[in-house]
């Protein structure tokens, strides 16, 4: 079961932080060198919509899943530029959003609502349930079990 979010706890102050974008495909492999170099540093997968994991994942998955994200990303992104993908530092990343290419209507539109949810999180701090029960769609509800091995 999941915890209630503290609106002050450490992930929601990094969720809520500084980020910049992996604008151009370059920065973002560049981005996911990074992170596959320090895959053994305790990244956490989150997949907004599933439970927040209770351990970090291993390196091997974390490698797999930059790859098939990445993948992902170029198959169903097809544009000159990424543009999807924050981190709260391109150099030495702590906390990673990866936008779904799916609902980028969402995140490119200004509702007035609160702005919309990533995706997917990479994070060196135990995630929180940010979805409030709003599922994964089946697609990739799927996908992302495929991926863990679930």
């Amino acid at each position: 079961m999941t915890q209630p979010r503290q609106a002050d706890s450490p992930f929601v102050q990094a969720f809520r932080g500084s980020f910049t974008s992996a604008l151009r495909w370059p920065q973002l492999d560049a981005l996911w060198d990074r992170v596959r170099e320090q895959a053994d540093r305790g990244w956490y997968l989150y997949a907004v919509g599933e439970p927040p994991p209770d351990a970090p994942a291993d390196a091997d998955s974390v490698r797999c899943f930059v790859d098939e994200l990445d993948a992902l990303l170029r198959a169903e992104h097809q544009e000159d530029y990424c543009g999807i993908v924050y981190a709260d530092d391109l150099d030495d990343p702590t906390f990673i959003k990866v936008y779904d290419p799916n609902n980028l209507g969402m995140v490119c539109g200004s509702s007035g609502g609160p702005p919309p949810l990533p995706g997917w999180i990479l994070s060196l701090l135990p995630p929180e349930d940010l979805s409030h029960g709003i599922p994964l769609p089946g697609g990739r509800r799927r996908w992302w079990r495929r991926i863990l091995g679930r």
